[in-house]
């Protein structure tokens, strides 16, 4: 072994080279009174603000994080200042980063704190009540290659200063998604799943796994059944219509039974509307659904494309972003046309319900596998980009 004298180094200095183009984002959310305002999470990249609907991304968290991947961004509907993020991406691919648990800003971005459950693996969901940011859950996966217990549905009722787990089934079974009512909050519903990535495989499912629902802010928990898949039951992302809460969509993985699965009452209650494999392929990558905020019948699945359906789930319809494999989406609660979506290819905003969106090309987000120069004089710089 030997020493460098650290004064050698001195005059270094780190610049951009480039290039401005986006990498994986699994990650999006936005202000609903500030309807250019988004913020974005990147895999490789930590988390990024534009206030001019996605034509400058900007980024608000390199002084604080310590995990690069992030795994979901909520603002407080009560309080547009206050930003939670949970680190971590629960897209578990072989290569996913693990997180180190959550941070807060109060001051829209400025500065921020760390918030906790840094063995929580990965984060795949956060939701906080629409009238106090200081009540937050938070979906935590776990590590995603090996058993842990700090995993499940966390709550926090003091903006994250303490937390107590709320929904737990096993060292082995994390929480990954979590849609609130946001009628009435106290109903919340939980998508469980065993997942375990192995160097020759993946675990995914188990008999614990499935859809919870709790109708007292996280008090006691139900498993659902009605008409969805029992038994082996892998990822189940949830989605609740803020047009009518009655309404629930839920991705199941299952076999059989794999697709999009509607409930009309509830949850008590299940239809399955499709499981064509465009819709339903790679479940531990994708699998993501989102109901539209304005319109009952309208909800989004999330793939290798970006899907639309205006029929309650029966037809779906492609909505042509820049970049495939699409992972996270949000819409604007007071207009449904306004939204923006995280995909491999960065973050993008629409302003009109799909027809147009801003670019890719403005996010030095890009996620790299390898670097190198040659020997040329000048040298050239070579890099393998994810996607």
């Amino acid at each position: 072994s030997y020493t460098v004298d650290p004064s050698l180094f001195d005059g270094m200095r780190y610049r951009m080279v480039g290039p401005f183009r986006g990498g994986r984002v699994t990650a999006v959310t936005g202000i609903a009174e500030q309807p250019h305002t988004f913020f974005q999470g990147a895999s490789g990249g930590g988390v990024w603000k534009t206030d001019d609907a996605g034509h400058h991304w900007m980024p608000i968290a390199d002084d604080f994080l310590t995990a690069g991947a992030v795994g979901a961004i909520d603002v407080a509907d009560s309080d547009a200042n206050v930003i939670y993020v949970g680190t971590g991406s629960a897209c578990i691919r072989g290569n996913v980063s693990v997180g180190r648990g959550l941070w807060k800003s109060q001051d829209g971005g400025d500065s921020w704190e760390f918030i906790g459950l840094p063995q929580s693996g990965a984060i795949g969901a956060l939701a906080v009540h629409p009238r106090d940011p200081d009540l937050i859950y938070a979906a935590a996966l776990g590590h995603p290659f090996g058993k842990n217990p700090e995993r499940g549905v966390y709550r926090s009722q003091d903006g994250g200063v303490t937390w107590e787990n709320v929904l737990f089934l096993n060292d082995s079974t994390g929480a990954v998604s979590l849609a609130m009512d946001p009628h009435n909050p106290r109903v919340i519903y939980a998508g469980m799943w065993r997942a375990e990535r192995k160097p020759w495989t993946l675990i995914s499912g188990g008999p614990e796994g499935g859809l919870y629902k709790t109708t007292d802010g996280g008090a006691s928990w139900k498993k659902l059944s009605g008409g969805l898949p029992q038994g082996i039951v892998g990822k189940v992302p949830v989605t609740v219509s803020r047009a009518n809460p009655d309404r629930v969509w839920a991705m199941v993985e299952a076999e059989p039974g794999n697709g999009l699965y509607r409930s009309d009452d509830g949850g008590n209650s299940w239809t399955f509307l499709t499981g064509e494999s465009r819709l339903t392929g790679r479940a531990f990558y994708y699998h993501h659904v989102i109901a539209d905020p304005g319109d009952e019948n309208t909800v989004y699945v999330l793939n290798t494309r970006m899907y639309r359906s205006v029929d309650g789930g029966s037809n779906f319809e492609i909505v042509p972003v820049h970049h495939g494999d699409v992972h996270d989406l949000w819409i604007n609660p007071l207009d449904s046309d306004i939204f923006v979506v995280g995909d491999d290819g960065g973050a993008e905003v629409s302003l009109n319900g799909g027809r147009t969106l801003s670019g890719v090309y403005n996010q030095p987000t890009a996620e790299f596998y390898d670097v190198m120069v040659d020997n040329g004089f000048p040298y050239r710089i070579y890099g393998s980009q994810q996607d």
